[in-house]
């Protein structure tokens, strides 16, 4: 694993806005080993007033909260800063070409855009190189693939960053006793996490899983999923299968 994702609103509220860039930061410098290919990609347009989520992506804003991540991940320029979501109080095109002063300022090296649709990337494009799109996408919502996004990614080589990637919150403890992800999971000495990521990376050549870790034990089954082959088999048995969110 070499990219780590992050965003100044994941935190309590407005009171803590970059606590998981610090830690993030804290973890990477301390790390004993090479830390040259690893990527930290973080967000910015979302505040949390009194822990609410709510969106801001005015240019003045954008600036400044990329500014504040520079100095909580400790870095002269961030890997990969992207648009939490777009705002619908300020036009895209705005908070894009936002971003675009940033990495012509050096202060970031790729722009991504997250929670965007086919339409919304293609503006972003007429703006700035796009180099990712991180939206939800899992075997309980395939609204994007579903919407053209993830199509128009695969078409555009622009990486695919799936975020709650086995479901997040309730639905990925689910897999543990869904039938056909652990018949599967069984076959291959796996965890049914394990076997929808593998799975997920199917789908398109762009497609980066992006899963989240309560524990070290979590992260290493995760990391697992990138040496798992799925046989033609399995594919179809996953495809043709129910996975509610009932």
């Amino acid at each position: 694993m070499t990219l780590i994702d992050t965003a100044d609103a994941y935190c309590l509220d407005d009171h803590d806005t970059g606590h998981n860039e610090r830690l993030i930061a804290k973890a990477v410098q301390s790390y004993p080993g090479d830390i040259s290919q690893v990527i930290v990609a973080t967000k910015g347009g979302c505040i949390r007033p009194d822990g609410a989520w709510k969106r801001n992506g005015r240019p003045d804003h954008l600036i400044a909260a990329c500014e504040a991540s520079l100095k909580a991940l400790r870095v002269s320029a961030i890997d990969l800063y992207q648009l939490h979501a777009p705002d619908v109080d300020v036009p895209l095109a705005d908070s894009v070409g936002a971003l675009e002063k940033l990495r012509r300022a050096g202060k970031i090296r790729w722009i991504g855009l997250s929670n965007v649709n086919k339409d919304e990337i293609k503006t972003a494009q007429s703006i700035s190189p796009i180099t990712t799109v991180q939206n939800r996408y899992n075997p309980f919502f395939w609204e994007q693939s579903l919407q053209g996004a993830l199509a128009y990614c695969t078409e555009q080589g622009i990486g695919y960053l799936a975020y709650s990637p086995v479901g997040g919150g309730r639905l990925n403890k689910k897999l543990y006793d869904h039938e056909t992800a652990k018949t599967v999971a069984k076959k291959h000495g796996a965890s049914p996490h394990a076997v929808i990521l593998a799975w997920l990376m199917t789908k398109s050549s762009v497609i980066i899983p992006i899963p989240g870790a309560r524990t070290p034990e979590h992260a290493q089954d995760s990391a697992k999923a990138a040496a798992l082959t799925l046989t033609p088999e399995d594919l179809a048995q996953l495809e043709q299968t129910e996975f509610s969110k009932d």
